[in-house]
């Protein structure tokens, strides 16, 4: 009777102290994707992707565990001129029609604390690469209507030429510099 006692209360101290991942579904209202890109060899040009979704799934007793899912439509580009915005949903750039969106999986998470080695799956018009980003994860807090809200961001680099977009080399730069930041809701 005391073996089975104790074995039972070994297994449920087991399951108490085991914690769930914890899923969070990106907001888009309050993440973003920017990028820049060298423009004629001058300076920088900067814009943004309007939309993004995707589930962030965290571990913190095991961040091996953990997994993130994003997909950026590319309709949602904006360079702030519509005419340029055109431009790059077309063949020569984006090719919004046949490649709809840009997508990152992980296949890998690794790190402790705040910040993170995440190693995926990216997909720019329809060629797949293994990246691997430092991400921040940032602090976890409660939104206006109570619901948790946590998340961080990743900064890097990648050559459009890697994944096909080869347009107006002499113009452009071949190095697209992204910013990625989620917030996303605890489901």
């Amino acid at each position: 009777m005391k073996l089975s006692l104790l074995l039972l209360t070994t297994v449920l101290s087991l399951c108490l102290n085991t914690r769930a991942a914890d899923t969070y579904q990106i907001d888009p209202v309050h993440s973003s994707v920017v990028f820049s890109i060298k423009h004629a060899g001058v300076t920088d040009f900067h814009g943004h992707f309007n939309e993004i979704t995707g589930t962030v799934v965290f571990d913190a007793a095991d961040p091996s565990k953990s997994s993130v899912e994003l997909a950026v439509p590319v309709q949602s580009v904006d360079s702030r001129h519509p005419k340029r915005d055109a431009h790059l949903k077309s063949p020569d750039f984006f090719n919004a029609e046949k490649f709809p969106a840009v997508t990152f999986k992980s296949t890998q998470v690794e790190g402790r604390g705040d910040v993170f080695k995440v190693t995926g799956d990216f997909t720019l018009l329809g060629v797949t690469k293994s990246i691997t980003v430092d991400f921040k994860r940032g602090k976890e807090g409660k939104g206006m209507e109570g619901e948790i809200r946590g998340g961080g961001e990743t900064r890097f680099t990648l050559k459009r030429s890697d994944y096909g977009m080869t347009f107006m080399p002499d113009m452009l730069g071949d190095e697209v510099s992204l910013v990625i930041s989620v917030e996303g809701i605890k489901q």
